[in-house]
């Protein structure tokens, strides 16, 4: 089987009655002829749908191209994003065990461990994920490595083969946050890492029409997951959501090669602008320790402001083709200050770990390069007024 993504996302086994896209296996559950057939499904001696809570075969079409294209033997989808992070560390954690995460995670994924983690005794240690030697330092006693590369609003990235051959001499399971680079621009896997998780409502969707999540990685610990995290906490992904997602995949090569594209000549122009204190973008300035393991760039990419609340108020009321807005990863060009993201409720990671509340993180998408930069420029020279 091809291992170029092209093909892996355009080509299928044939499906019922010659159609070229899959059918929507709207189903709930699945019957059997006979006793025998339900007794071997119920067992395990047989591998086919029982219940939609469990496989669905939509489902399994967009699970078998994600697995593909990761480079893994296994993969399991989820309802959304915080889902599939859910299974991949509650499946590899127990009572009184410690996990290592890397600072400036994804904010809900902090909030997951720093708020519902302890209740089960489990210690979570943050730590400077671009400071490789911090991360050993911690590892010893650890059961997880999490890490995110590049991580959330400041894209600082991690040395993915170091840290996971250090995880595993340690007997620590190392999962790694995918989603801003996608399988085309990075491949976890192949770098020593043991799951890859992905919020699949991102790039491998593409369309900002769907939420949902995906772990992939060997077969032993998708299995874990299945054998209680899964079918117990009830995350499943519906048929529909995989639907979308297979029409999603289809086109993810093109759409990242733009991203990366139109995101770098942007970030360049920002670095030049007056108003603009710094770029946080991980191919420009001094490469980080994880960039060897990138092909490309995502869309995503943020910018420190020379200004003040109003200048950042000002600069965000003025942007017309950039939407405000909290996701990222469709076709839409998206702002987010992180000034906005503090005023939430609650302990928030951005304060914690000091990302600076002049922050803006840009999604760049499939509008025209000039037209979007014009855009950003004009919003600009508001926050000067």
């Amino acid at each position: 089987m091809t291992s170029d993504p092209s093909t892996i996302v355009a080509h299928d086994e044939d499906f019922p009655g010659g159609a070229v896209v899959p059918p929507i296996f709207q189903t709930s559950l699945f019957t059997f002829g006979s006793y025998q057939e339900l007794e071997d499904a119920m067992a395990g001696r047989s591998r086919r749908p029982i219940y939609s809570r469990g496989d669905n075969p939509t489902v399994q079409i967009f699970e078998a191209k994600v697995a593909a294209l990761e480079g893994a033997a296994a993969a399991r989808a989820f309802a959304s994003g915080m889902a599939a992070i859910s299974a991949a560390v509650l499946s590899n954690l127990r009572a009184g065990e410690r996990m290592v995460c890397v600072r400036h995670c994804y904010p809900d994924a902090w909030r997951l461990f720093t708020s519902i983690l302890p209740r089960f005794d489990i210690q979570v240690d943050f730590v400077d994920g671009h400071d490789a030697p911090a991360v050993e330092r911690a590892l010893p006693g650890a059961r997880v490595l999490y890490l995110e590369s590049p991580t959330s609003v400041v894209f600082e990235t991690q040395d993915l083969p170091r840290l996971g051959a250090a995880a595993r001499a340690e007997g620590a399971v190392s999962i790694v946050d995918n989603s801003w680079a996608s399988p085309i621009f990075q491949r976890p896997l192949e770098h020593g890492v043991d799951l890859v998780v992905h919020s699949a409502s991102k790039y491998l969707g593409g369309h900002s029409d769907v939420v949902a999540g995906v772990v992939c990685g060997r077969r032993e610990l998708i299995e874990r997951i299945d054998a209680g995290v899964f079918p117990l906490l009830g995350g499943k992904l519906a048929p529909f959501e995989g639907w979308l997602l297979v029409r999603g995949l289809r086109t993810l090569p093109l759409r990242m090669r733009r991203h990366h594209e139109s995101a770098l000549a942007i970030a360049k122009r920002l670095l030049g602008h007056p108003r603009v204190v710094r770029v946080c973008h991980p191919l420009l300035g001094d490469p980080g320790p994880g960039v060897a393991t990138l092909a490309g760039a995502s869309g995503l990419l943020s910018f420190e402001l020379d200004g003040d609340q109003a200048a950042i108020r000002a600069f965000c009321d003025a942007l017309r083709l950039f939407k405000l807005g909290v996701s990222w990863g469709g076709h839409e060009s998206l702002a987010f200050p992180v000034a906005a993201g503090l005023a939430q409720q609650g302990a928030n990671p951005l304060a914690v770990f000091g990302v600076s509340p002049a922050i803006i993180r840009l999604h760049v998408g499939l509008e025209d390069r000039d037209d979007l930069w014009s855009d950003l420029a004009q919003a600009l020279d508001r926050t000067s007024d």
